[in-house]
C-alpha cells in the first residue's frame, strides 16, 4: 500500500508558488475540500486527482508516493 507524501507534494507545488491547499485547488481543479483533507493527511487522493497534480506541477505520480509502512513508523 502506498500513500501520498505530503511534503513531496508541498515541494512540487512550491515550485509554482502554491503554498496552500487553496492554491493547489485553484491550479489543479481538485475540489477545495478534497485539497484541504489531502494536505492535512485526512484522506488520500484518487487517481484523477493524482493526474491533475501530475499535469499541474509536472511531477511523476510515483515520485509523490511512499510506502504506507514508512508513514506508520514515522507517526
Amino acid at each position: 500500500m502506498y500513500r501520498l507524501c505530503i511534503e513531496k507534494l508541498r515541494d512540487a507545488a512550491a515550485t509554482k508558488g502554491d503554498k496552500t491547499a487553496y492554491a493547489i485547488h485553484r491550479r489543479t481543479g481538485i475540489a477545495e475540500s478534497a485539497a484541504y483533507r489531502m494536505m492535512s493527511g485526512e484522506s488520500q487522493p484518487d487517481l484523477i486527482s493524482m493526474l491533475r497534480i501530475h499535469y499541474a506541477y509536472g511531477v511523476a505520480i510515483e515520485s509523490l508516493m511512499e510506502p504506507a509502512e514508512l508513514v506508520k513508523e514515522a507517526a
